[in-house]
C-alpha cells in the first residue's frame, strides 16, 4: 500500500518540478538567461530529492507500522518441526 502513496507523492512533487525545469531550460537555451535558467532547474532537482529523502513528522507513523509488519511477518521457515 505505501508503494502506491509513495507514487501519488512522486507524481504531486513531479506536477510542480516540471514546469519549473521546463522553464529553466526555456530561460537557459532560448532566452540566455543562464542564471535564471540554472536555478530554476536546480529548484526543480532540489524539490524532486528533498520529497524523496526528507522524512517528515507526518511520515512517521506510516514508517513505525512498516516496520512492526516487517517484524511480524518474518518467514520462520528455518525451523521445522520434528517428528
Amino acid at each position: 500500500m505505501t508503494g502506491i502513496l509513495d507514487t501519488i507523492k512522486l507524481a504531486g512533487t513531479l506536477v510542480l518540478a516540471i514546469p519549473a525545469a521546463l522553464a529553466g531550460l526555456e530561460f537557459l537555451l532560448v532566452r540566455g538567461e543562464t542564471a535564471t535558467g540554472a536555478i530554476l532547474i536546480v529548484l526543480a532537482v532540489t524539490l524532486v530529492i528533498v520529497q524523496h529523502r526528507v522524512t517528515l513528522p507526518s511520515d512517521v507513523p506510516g514508517l513505525v507500522a512498516k516496520r512492526i509488519a516487517g517484524s511480524v511477518t518474518e518467514d520462520d521457515s528455518d525451523e521445522t518441526e520434528a517428528p
